[in-house]
């Protein structure tokens, strides 16, 4: 009977031991799941929702968000008070100034009416509901190197 017993031991031991290993495998294969999901997930955002074109996980470049909140690019369009701004990866903003906008070049600040066509301004404002940016801050920048005739040197900007 003790034989028994030890037996019986035994086997509600290793039966336990088997439901604990099964149980932690299953634990193991459905976070890898999920792990793996997340991962394609976040390397895809660009393509589903507008995110970093690289994916998160890999270079982060500021160059690569759509940027509800500012641009950087060359003014295309002036009319009245709204002015388009075409960015570095091609896309027009709509930009609208309000009466406070601060407009500088360097340190001097500047008003609307020095603002010219072909202009490359660096835009912080806010989004509005129909997509537009309401500039709080225009700053005039100096014409980016890859966009530099051959020889031009920034003194000459």
């Amino acid at each position: 009977m003790n034989n028994e017993k030890l037996l019986q031991g035994f086997i509600y031991g290793f039966s336990g031991l088997l439901i604990l290993l099964l149980v932690f495998k299953t634990g193991e294969f459905v976070g890898l799941r999920k792990g793996s999901f997340s991962c394609r997930w976040g390397e895809n955002y660009h393509r589903n929702f507008g995110g970093p074109q690289s994916g998160f996980f890999n270079e982060f470049q500021d160059n690569n968000f759509i940027n509800a909140n500012g641009v950087f690019g060359q003014i295309i369009k002036i009319e009245g008070q709204t002015i388009v701004v075409k960015s570095q990866n091609e896309m027009e903003k709509v930009v609208l100034i309000k009466e406070n906008t601060v407009i500088e070049k360097f340190k001097d600040k500047i008003t609307y009416s020095d603002l010219k066509f072909g202009d490359y301004v660096m835009i912080i404002g806010e989004p509005n509901n129909q997509g537009q940016i309401e500039a709080n801050l225009i700053r005039i920048m100096p014409i980016p190197l890859s966009n530099r005739p051959k020889g031009m040197f920034f003194n000459q900007i």
